[in-house]
């Protein structure tokens, strides 16, 4: 995941590094915030992953990833799926997301699957390409 995205933001990587010296913290799970890891996988091997982490009174859907090959063969929609019934089972009202403008497959996914737009939430209002969502549960 960490390598596709660096390939999709290369050009912007540099220039937010300069910018923000908290951008690991940003974009990174820390393990006490941690809510929820689920992973997909297919025929033994593991395919994709995605965690929820505590933001506020929030849980935030984070690190949502399936490998190139698996996309588009279901295996998004069941892991987001299986994110979103960890959520209801932690008690969440909903589940909030970031992600970015070189990502339109992503944001059809969510859209897709219920989630809205709303405004840029902390900590991302600094990342000027950034898309957030949410979905009431």
């Amino acid at each position: 995941m960490q390598t596709e995205m660096e390939i999709r933001y290369a050009d912007r990587i540099e220039a937010l590094a300069a910018a923000a010296a908290d951008l690991h913290a940003t974009l990174d799970v820390d393990e006490g915030q941690v809510a929820y890891v689920g992973l997909a996988y297919a025929g033994g091997e593991p395919v994709g992953h995605a965690a929820l982490r505590r933001l506020g009174g929030d849980l935030e859907l984070k690190r949502m990833y399936v490998a190139a090959a698996h996309r588009g063969t279901g295996v998004s929609t069941a892991l987001l799926a299986a994110t979103e019934d960890a959520a209801r089972a932690l008690g969440a009202r909903r589940v909030i997301l970031q992600t970015g403008d070189r990502q339109p497959d992503a944001v059809r996914l969510y859209e897709r699957e219920g989630y809205a737009r709303i405004p840029v939430f902390p900590p991302y209002e600094w990342l000027t390409f950034s898309i957030c969502m949410e979905k009431v549960l």
